[in-house]
């Protein structure tokens, strides 16, 4: 990326359109690939034969109703669930890198994930005993719903407690965070003591993320919940760049701090919580995404934060095809995937970090 950054700006090519433009370009190439590939291999003459069905140019063959039905009903919703989730989950960590100063922030530091797992893991263990009717009306439903508003009250509460004398004090928020994580995995634990086998089961799969639930009546919720939460969050470039020179100094260039922290906040857990909602926890995407854009083109949020959606919706396909290919036909976690290839890079970014602090 640093090479094609210089070939850029010798060539007059503004950093903010190159970073776009390779963003986009993956991100097309991640989404075919995942539409394409898999244990079921669909053909570029059947994917074309289906797209020109689609699009009134010509009938469907015979030959190609496999690939249509494959196409639709699997592949096509689960690449797009795919998208929407991880542009949220890049977004939302290059948001709390910038916010809270720290590159190895991710959005699980403000509790939403831990609260969205502890509600979801209560909705699979007392279900209709406590829903009640609530869970006969959600049905399919029921457990993203939960993850969602555990996501929220989770992100509220590390919110209130973080918050002194009426302002949001960075610091604060941070431990708030750690504390509010602590008691909703505490909690979390308690509940998966309480689970019999097929509930534990359930709790697994959930907890290590998954995008095979993905169904088109999911996609209208999540645009709203993820997309707009995140197209807000790229309007906040400026703040974030603002903040990096320190809380006193924003505010003198004229920043309402408190305020746009509240929002970055708020905005990541709504994208977050959504997410998660329907896919089940999954890591390393917000930590990983924004570092590599950092690296290649610098620490402008204009360039971080639209590049994190894109480079963040390429990473999560890419790694639901390897799911779904690698140990086929079973299907490994998505989460487990996403772990495997963040973690080395978690590693040797310590390692950097350690190299660069030496004498």
């Amino acid at each position: 990326m640093g090479v094609s950054l210089s070939l850029a700006s010798a060539r007059g090519i503004p950093p903010r359109v190159m970073a776009l433009a390779l963003g986009t370009v993956v991100l097309l190439a991640a989404m075919l690939a995942g539409i394409l590939l898999g244990p079921a291999r669909i053909s570029p003459g059947g994917f074309l034969a289906v797209l020109q069905d689609l699009l009134g140019i010509a009938p469907l063959p015979d030959a190609f109703l496999r690939d249509a039905a494959v196409l639709g009903v699997i592949r096509a919703p689960r690449v797009l669930l795919g998208a929407l989730v991880g542009a949220g989950l890049g977004v939302a960590g290059a948001t709390m890198q910038g916010l809270f100063r720290n590159p190895l922030a991710d959005p699980g530091l403000i509790g939403v994930s831990a609260g969205a797992a502890l509600a979801a893991v209560a909705a699979i263990v007392l279900g209709g005993t406590v829903f009640g009717t609530a869970a006969g009306l959600l049905g399919l439903w029921l457990l993203p719903a939960a993850a969602f508003c555990g996501g929220l009250l989770a992100t509220y509460a590390m919110e209130r407690l973080g918050s002194v004398g009426g302002g949001a004090d960075v610091a604060t928020l941070l431990l708030a965070g750690v504390a509010v994580n602590a008691i909703a995995t505490a909690l979390t634990g308690v509940l998966i003591f309480m689970a019999d086998d097929r509930q534990a089961r359930d709790i697994t799969f959930w907890t290590l993320g998954s995008l095979s639930g993905a169904r088109w009546a999911h996609l209208p919720v999540l645009l709203v919940l993820v997309g707009l939460p995140m197209l807000i969050l790229c309007t906040l470039a400026r703040p974030l760049n603002a903040l990096i020179l320190g809380e006193a100094e924003a505010f003198h260039l004229g920043l309402r701090v408190d305020a746009a922290k509240r929002a970055a906040i708020l905005l990541s857990a709504v994208a977050v919580a959504a997410g998660v909602g329907f896919t089940g926890l999954i890591g390393f995407v917000g930590l990983v995404v924004p570092h590599l854009l950092r690296l290649g083109f610098g620490a402008d949020h204009r360039i971080v934060l639209p590049g994190s959606a894109l480079l963040g919706a390429a990473l999560l396909i890419l790694a639901d095809l390897a799911a779904r290919s690698l140990a086929a036909p079973a299907e490994l976690p998505v989460g487990v995937v996403t772990a495997l290839l963040g973690a080395p890079f978690f590693l040797w970014l310590l390692r950097q970090r350690m190299a660069g602090a030496g004498p």
